[in-house]
């Protein structure tokens, strides 16, 4: 209250008016700051209801969301037609992202996208990258109950990777019956000398197969194989497809390869045959590289990325894939396949630990690089 205020009022003047004065101004203040904290909370309060509301409005658009990411290193011929069966029976569209050769593409992408993932599902042709990408944090467990019946050596015992479909390594052969190898160590048999030729040991599907040699055999008569077959004459080629056209052309008496690749050359030459190797009970039977899928961590449709992983593992699906081109041995018992492709249960199949191989090919790659620099051009 000012001073003439006072006055007017009759009120005492002076000091006790300037008292009343200053006392009045500090409660005003008060119900101010009063005010503009009532607002600042509410304001607070605004915002984070918005920030929640998005949120769940973000949580809910995922949920809804009728799509999964792909990302796929097999072949697209065979795998484009399941992705598209998938998509028609689920109503989940499919976006899928495929390899370029020797499955290095998408492999670097999801390792670059660790901290930020794209893919909800990786489908790959062999079950060694599904298992670093394991190693690597990459991917989650899944166990789907479609899975139960799939032998074990072709399932991650920690759910990081199922396989459910595979190309068997086959020999191709040019040579009139009963002169025929079938065995994997007709490569250092003396007849065959100077007539046999083998993919380049560096590529998967071949580092493997001879890898799980030293994971059955044992290292010392892997190496011993390998000098032997050196010395016999073997003659190297780039790739499978390199490998089997050679036969074709009657340039090598055969050669092992993928069943596909295999399956590729019969239709250009008659003079053909497939032999399924190593199929007695004393032998260690044929190497199958098995299609294998993994759920991506941290990936936006997981639960749709279950439902693809649960569709790639049904007995429908691996028979499509033996009646494919890839013509490929279903892993489960009893199904379905066309009379060129064997089942798995009329297979004797190495029993290998495809978790062990991956480590051990890493191991072995100076070695055979060397030994691949030295064979017969």
């Amino acid at each position: 209250m000012s001073l003439r205020a006072c006055q007017l009022l009759s009120l005492p003047t002076g000091e006790v008016c300037c008292r009343r004065h200053l006392r009045m101004t500090r409660l005003l203040h008060k119900r101010q700051w009063r005010l503009q904290g009532r607002t600042f909370r509410h304001t607070l309060a605004f915002v984070a209801s918005g920030v929640v509301i998005a949120a769940l409005a973000l949580s809910l658009f995922a949920e809804n969301d009728r799509s999964v990411v792909v990302y796929s290193s097999e072949d697209q011929i065979c795998s484009e037609p399941i992705l598209h069966d998938f998509e028609h029976d689920s109503g989940i569209r499919v976006d899928v992202v495929y390899d370029k050769e020797a499955a290095e593409h998408v492999m670097k992408r999801l390792l670059a996208e660790k901290d930020n993932p794209q893919a909800d599902v990786y489908w790959a042709n062999e079950p060694i990258h599904p298992d670093l990408l394991k190693e690597q944090g990459v991917s989650v467990p899944y166990f789907s109950a479609n899975a139960k019946r799939l032998p074990a050596i072709f399932k991650d015992s920690d759910g990081y990777w199922t396989a459910f479909s595979a190309r068997a390594r086959v020999l191709l052969v040019n040579n009139p019956k009963p002169l025929q190898p079938t065995s994997l160590e007709a490569y250092a048999d003396a007849q065959w000398k100077d007539r046999a030729v083998l993919a380049n040991p560096l590529l998967n599907t071949t580092g493997f197969t001879l890898t799980a040699l030293f994971q059955l055999w044992g290292d010392d008569r892997a190496k011993n194989f390998l000098m032997r077959v050196k010395d016999n004459g073997v003659k190297f080629s780039p790739g499978n497809g390199d490998s089997a056209d050679a036969v074709a052309a009657g340039k090598a008496s055969f050669s092992l390869v993928d069943i596909d690749d295999a399956f590729s050359a019969k239709a250009k030459s008659s003079n053909v045959q497939i032999i399924y190797p190593d199929q007695q009970k004393n032998q260690i039977g044929l190497f199958l590289v098995a299609n294998a899928v993994s759920l991506i961590r941290g990936g936006h449709h997981p639960d749709n990325g279950r439902k693809l992983i649960d569709y790639l593992l049904t007995a429908e699906v691996q028979r499509k894939l033996a009646y494919s081109p890839c013509a490929q041995t279903p892993l489960l018992a009893g199904v379905d396949t066309p009379e060129s492709v064997k089942r798995i249960e009329e297979l004797n199949y190495m029993k290998v630990n495809y978790s062990a191989i991956r480590k051990k090919f890493d191991a072995l790659k100076p070695m055979f690089e060397s030994w691949a620099s030295s064979l017969a051009k």
